[in-house]
């Protein structure tokens, strides 16, 4: 099956259910309102392309390249991102819902997420080093055996992050998100000193 390759192309406001993206090479294209929900993305390479208001939700990312890829304020709900290729795996998320989605063991550092829901995101085992949560709501995300050295939690809420079973080494927090550093002990802290 041959391959569709395409650069510097918009797409706006396609809905790729009725008509199915060809599984190809994309590069510097930039996708704008379109609905992805759903969608076999498998085997297809996005490199340096950016997705703006588009749904994304329950797309298939099997074995799907993402490299140096911009989404903003995309519904996000339900992806595994362990599934797509992990070869140059680089993405930015700003403005969007990624609820229930899972990173489970794949690199992710110095990767941004900024204003974005992330509650119910499973982060276990990924390597977070560097990573940048910019006002991001974290209720229920999970952090198991997950690299946070030198991230950056300060202005991000909800989380739960057990320091034990966690590298957080020179990870910034701020004073507001310390109960949930030790929720673990079911301790009550004042922050109101």
């Amino acid at each position: 099956m041959k391959r569709e390759h395409t650069e510097e192309k918009s797409f706006n406001k396609i809905d790729f259910n009725e008509n199915p993206l060809p599984m190809g090479d994309y590069e510097y294209c930039s996708f704008t309102a379109c609905n992805f929900s759903k969608a076999d993305l498998a085997d297809s390479h996005f490199i340096s392309c950016k997705f703006l208001g588009c749904n994304l939700n329950m797309a298939v990312l099997t074995k799907t390249t993402f490299m140096d890829i911009q989404f903003k304020e995309c519904k996000m709900l339900g992806l595994f991102f362990e599934h797509c290729n992990p070869f140059g795996l680089s993405v930015s998320f700003e403005n969007c819902t990624l609820t229930h989605s899972s990173f489970y063991g794949i690199g992710l550092k110095k990767t941004s997420f900024k204003n974005s829901n992330l509650q119910n995101v499973d982060f276990s085992e990924c390597n977070l080093s560097n990573a940048v949560f910019d006002n991001c709501d974290l209720s229920g995300a999970i952090f198991k055996n997950t690299t946070l050295e030198k991230a950056n939690f300060r202005s991000s809420f909800g989380y739960s992050i057990d320091p034990q079973i966690n590298r957080i080494k020179k990870a910034n927090f701020s004073l507001s998100g310390l109960p949930g550093l030790l929720e673990k002990y079911d301790i009550d802290i004042d922050l109101n000193l």
